[in-house]
């Protein structure tokens, strides 16, 4: 139920669209892959993604009136000092998903890439909780927590197991990537907290991630020389797109699912979608099918373990 309006919104409309966030991630993921590969620049297929989103972004913030108002909220408090620069610095983590998905899921697949982001986002999460770092302040590290992130580890593991095929920096990078998403929320959080709106915050999450990315591929123009070619399919460049649309649709749920329910939905629906995504169009190290779903089942195990407020059974009197 929204607390604010007092309306409710049936569970399974919810879990839907929670799983549909998820799918969207995964759909983006293989989009902004498939873009790097053909291209031959996956620094240049992550700026297309993150300036297209930026470009939404802008048009968006201009025109509704939370938009405008969360930008005068952001100035305000810079130039008040009540935002202090390092809330604006989520956009790296942005940056370097986009980037990820680049360069990596054109060759070890979409389930092996959101396994990985799922195990590293489950352990920053819970360091970043026990520091204190979210707007929800300290968290204390639960045995179930610590749980959940030792079997999202071992869904990681699972991939390295069955031989995959593929440089040892692509297979780490979706697990920095994750904490990374860790880090991105816990900002997003705060800066979301000063502004009234998670609009600005996207926004401003945009605008660095944007800057990072360009700066990334001048360099690496410089060094290897710029795209020869672009490829003509329409659908390759809508990841940024779609990266919007997303967070928008996870903004406007969160309100009536909660974080948990829209946290789990999401995960099921993204690593679902990476599974099917990979089995009917698959990459050249992608794992196998079954070491797919087992990592696949892992991770999502890991998530409910973490994620759900186990209660202890009541004592009976004997």
């Amino acid at each position: 139920m929204d607390r604010v309006t007092g309306r409710r919104l049936p569970a399974w409309v919810g879990l839907g669209g929670a799983a549909l966030i998820g799918i969207l991630t995964a759909v983006q993921a293989r989009i902004n892959g498939q873009l790097g590969v053909r291209i031959g620049d996956g620094f240049a297929a992550a700026v297309i993604s993150f300036g297209s989103g930026l470009i939404v972004l802008v048009v968006l913030s201009a025109a509704l009136p939370q938009g405008r108002r969360g930008f005068g909220a952001l100035v305000t408090g810079l130039r008040g000092r009540r935002i202090p620069i390092w809330m604006l610095c989520g956009g790296v983590a942005g940056a370097l998903s986009v980037a990820t998905q680049s360069l990596a899921v054109g060759i070890i697949g979409v389930a092996l890439f959101t396994v990985g982001v799922v195990a590293g986002q489950t352990v920053s999460g819970l360091l970043l909780d026990r520091a204190g770092v979210g707007p929800a302040g300290v968290v204390a590290v639960t045995p179930a927590r610590l749980v959940g992130g030792a079997l999202a580890v071992l869904a990681a593991a699972v991939s390295l197991a069955g031989g995959v095929h593929a440089p040892l920096v692509l297979l780490v990078l979706p697990f920095l990537v994750g904490a990374g998403i860790a880090w991105q929320s816990a900002v997003n959080g705060r800066l979301r907290q000063r502004v009234g709106t998670p609009l600005t915050a996207t926004f401003v999450n945009f605008i660095g991630g944007t800057a990072v990315l360009g700066a990334a591929e001048l360099i690496h123009t410089a060094i290897a020389g710029p795209p020869t070619s672009f490829p003509s399919d329409p659908w390759l460049y809508f990841g940024g797109v779609i990266g919007v649309a997303y967070i928008f649709l996870a903004a406007a749920l969160v309100p009536y699912t909660g974080v948990l329910l829209l946290g789990l939905g999401t995960v099921v629906g993204q690593v679902v979608t990476s599974v099917l995504i990979d089995a009917l169009w698959p990459t050249e190290a992608a794992p196998a099918v079954g070491a797919s779903l087992l990592m696949s089942t892992l991770a999502i195990l890991s998530v409910v373990v973490a994620a759900v407020p186990w209660r202890r059974m009541p004592r009976r009197d004997r």
